[in-house]
């Protein structure tokens, strides 16, 4: 651990000129200050959060990167996040949450002693955060899949499974022409891993199976709408749909039974169930177990702090629900 004497010592000054340029409080000449910041940024120096994490080099708080981008469906979010406090608080650990995007907020929790352990949400299929996770001694988890993270654990749902169950089902129902109408441009445009995992299985699973089936960027917002009426219009073969795109259901949910012809269509939704179950005209649904998939990560890095082995990689698998089936057991006596 390095500490502000090794800081002095690389920039030629005393320990309380570095502690005067880190706190503001006198003014130090500039090319002593920029000796001093290129000491810091050499040596990765951060003052400790504490007097506690001082002395026993823990404390009891996981940091929680949880960006919310462009695009993001804070519901999902939310759920996830409570799933993760709810699983700390059960182990006598609080949540640190940071709402930054970048490494730079990572390392800065992690080498000022805040955390014992980092959670990292949002994950892009090429991030460009794993190889500053790689390089902390402090533990990490990524809630996402994303190529190259060998050395970090992930868990996550298995977006690519759902695709391909989705694909399978709507081949069931008799359809040969498919869409999967999805997330946000930027959320795509980001190649966010589950997106890129989700589009992946669908249209795998498609072509296996001999389906025509194409993708879809859909917004979060009421515009989903018209985008959801424009691309029936411009596909009038497509009889079967994937929609994921929380944010957007409670939008369209009265435009999936029917397309703008008349023609009947079948709808599986890849969401929450909560959400599901405010949709009556889906044909089935893909529950995405939001809390259950936070809670599973911070169990992981529960593990990884006791010095448990963790699988490199736990995905959570999808479970399709027939609308039809919840409603004839909701009916029966």
């Amino acid at each position: 651990m390095v500490t502000i004497a090794e800081v002095a010592r690389a920039a030629g000054v005393s320990i309380s000129t570095v502690s005067y340029v880190m706190s503001g409080k006198r003014t130090i000449s500039q090319e002593t200050r920029d000796r001093v910041e290129q000491a810091i940024a050499d040596l990765k120096y951060s003052p400790h959060a504490s007097a506690r994490s001082l002395a026993s080099r823990s404390t009891n708080v996981i940091g929680l990167q949880a960006p919310l981008r462009s695009g993001v469906d804070v519901h999902v979010v939310m759920e996830i996040v409570a799933g993760v406090v709810r699983e700390a608080r059960a182990n006598q650990y609080d949540i640190l949450l940071l709402t930054s995007d970048d490494a730079a907020g990572l390392s800065r929790a992690a080498r000022a002693s805040m955390v014992d352990a980092l959670l990292v949400m949002d994950i892009e299929s090429d991030d460009p955060r794993i190889a500053a996770l790689e390089d902390l001694p402090t533990p990490s988890v990524l809630i996402g899949l994303p190529a190259g993270a060998d050395g970090i654990a992930c868990v996550d749902f298995d977006f690519e499974a759902a695709g391909r169950l989705a694909a399978t089902r709507l081949t069931e129902l008799g359809h040969t022409h498919v869409a999967l109408i999805g997330a946000p441009a930027e959320v795509i445009a980001r190649h966010t891993s589950y997106v890129d995992r989700l589009n992946r299985g669908f249209l795998a699973a498609a072509a296996e199976l001999g389906l025509d089936a194409t993708v879809h960027a859909c917004p979060s917002s009421q515009e989903s709408v018209t985008t959801v009426e424009e691309i029936l219009t411009e596909h009038p073969e497509v009889t079967g749909i994937l929609f994921h795109n929380e944010g957007a259901l409670p939008y369209v949910a009265g435009h999936l039974d029917t397309g703008p012809d008349g023609r009947d269509l079948d709808v599986i939704a890849l969401c929450p169930a909560d959400i599901a179950r405010t949709v009556p005209s889906l044909t089935d649904s893909i529950d995405v177990p939001a809390e259950e998939l936070g809670a599973s990560a911070t169990r992981a890095i529960l593990g990884l702090l006791e010095g448990r082995d963790q699988p490199p990689v736990q995905l959570l698998a999808p479970r399709l629900e027939s609308t039809a089936d919840a409603a004839a057991s909701i009916s029966a006596p």
